[in-house]
């Protein structure tokens, strides 16, 4: 059966994907797609999000596909770090109304997330500061251990909410890659994709790197693992900057920023600790992000 692979990255996008469904419209190049070999892992990709994906999708394959989100800097770091720490549970939304919302429906949720890389204030909620920004070096056990968390940050929590409906929604970082490898190995999906949130509109150098290392340790563990080009760009962009990551990763638009706050400097060498947390995280039912055990 010919390897199908779905690309989500915001609830705008996966609407446009539904209606090219209903339309029948097939994806770009379907027909023309290799049949993996039997056993071989399906395909990765990687999702940029200024690529154009209208009309490119499938539903029924959606429902077959997993979904591994990446924002290193910061957001799927920080939910990474904060199941680590021992929260109960992290519920990413899109919009700081929704946020405040859950807190008056959960006075004992902690809301976490940021705007402009900086945490919500009372300016921008009209009542309540957030307790937490969007550092993952806030999540500590002392503050997080046996919460209930709702974030809303710039993309991240976007790119995570316009996955809704695939199979799986895995939450992908630096910090978590060995933990993340078997995981997606073990479920066998006929589809596997990397998606990079990126920063505003454009792409992000450090979540295309992330994903690349992914693809890498699938591509090295199980070498009869398809890549399509995009995924093999990745891998490619990841095998060259892997022996100096951190000085390529600081040249990028977003690091940049956070290096030059003094308060937030820290987080770019935080975010980019290989295999610093032991876990799975992975969307749940009730679209809240739990360790998995």
């Amino acid at each position: 059966m010919a390897c199908e692979v779905e690309v989500l990255f915001t609830l705008a996008e996966l609407r446009a994907w539904r209606e090219s469904a209903e339309r029948g419209v097939p994806a770009p190049g379907e027909s023309k797609m290799p049949t993996p070999r039997a056993g071989a892992l399906r395909s990765s990709s990687v999702i940029l999000p200024h690529e154009e994906r209208a009309g490119s999708s499938r539903e029924s394959s959606l429902s077959r596909t997993t979904c591994v989100v990446f924002d290193v800097l910061r957001a799927t770091s920080t939910i990474v770090t904060a199941l680590a720490a021992g929260a109960a549970g992290v519920l990413p939304v899109e919009e700081i109304a929704e946020a405040v919302d859950w807190r008056r429906r959960r006075p004992d949720a902690l809301l976490a997330g940021e705007r402009g890389g900086l945490r919500i204030g009372a300016a921008l909620t009209g009542g309540p500061e957030f307790d937490l920004g969007n550092s993952p070096r806030e999540f500590t056990a002392a503050r997080v251990a046996g919460r209930f968390i709702v974030i809303t940050t710039t993309n991240g929590t976007r790119a995570l909410g316009g996955c809704a409906g695939a199979a799986e929604i895995v939450v992908g970082s630096f910090l978590n890659l060995s933990a993340t490898v078997p995981h997606l190995q073990s479920r066998r999906r006929e589809k596997i994709c990397l998606v990079c949130a990126g920063t505003n509109e454009g792409a992000a150098l450090e979540d295309a790197l992330a994903a690349g290392a992914l693809c890498d340790r699938l591509k090295s563990i199980e070498p009869e693992t398809e890549l399509r080009d995009s995924a093999a760009l990745a891998r490619h962009a990841f095998l060259h900057a892997r022996e100096n990551l951190a000085e390529a990763i600081s040249r990028t638009r977003h690091a940049r920023r956070l290096l030059s706050l003094p308060e937030l400097h820290d987080d770019v060498a935080f975010c980019l600790r290989q295999d610093a947390c032991d876990l799975v995280a992975v969307s749940e039912a009730d679209n809240v992000l739990r360790r998995q055990t």
